[in-house]
């Protein structure tokens, strides 16, 4: 079974960090998945500094340093550079699509690993799914994961008697 391959963008990140009621749950249910090999989670460089302060959100504890270095450090996430020709494609994403130019890096990250979803609580972000970028057309939801259920058989029962 080929392993999912999903973009992270930083709220998705600090959603999990500050354990947010309205958002633990589906990250959970995906770092879950991540850990037991099924999905990779991609994200930006910018990530991790963009993760400690998400704008309108509340800032990450520096207790947690340690944690969010070595959690950033496990196989199942894979950091991106940000380099010139992302910086160079963040700026259309900006001007073609109007998202801001942070939103714009992780989009551009995305399309230019060829990732076609890109899991955020960004509403306005949301609204953009469906863009093509680099001929990716990029599905943007929150994070989820729809575990199967295991198939437990159950012998037949005995007729009659």
């Amino acid at each position: 079974m080929a392993k999912d391959v999903r973009y992270w963008d930083a709220c998705a990140f600090s959603g999990f960090f500050n354990e947010e009621a309205d958002k633990i749950a589906e990250c959970e249910s995906v770092l879950k998945a991540a850990q037991d090999g099924h999905i990779l989670i991609v994200t930006s460089a910018l990530t991790l500094a963009e993760v400690l302060f998400v704008k309108n959100g509340p800032r990450i504890d520096p207790e947690k340093r340690s944690v969010i270095e070595k959690f950033f450090k496990a196989d199942y996430i894979s950091v991106r550079n940000v380099t010139r020709y992302v910086g160079e494609l963040s700026r259309d994403v900006f001007w073609d699509f109007g998202i801001k130019p942070k939103d714009a890096v992780h989009v551009a990250t995305a399309a230019f690993s060829k990732i076609g979803t890109l899991n955020t609580f960004d509403g306005d972000l949301i609204g953009k799914s469906g863009i093509v970028v680099l001929g990716q057309t990029l599905k943007i939801c929150r994070p989820h994961h729809v575990q199967q259920l295991p198939l437990t058989l159950q012998q037949p029962k005995p007729q009659g008697g």
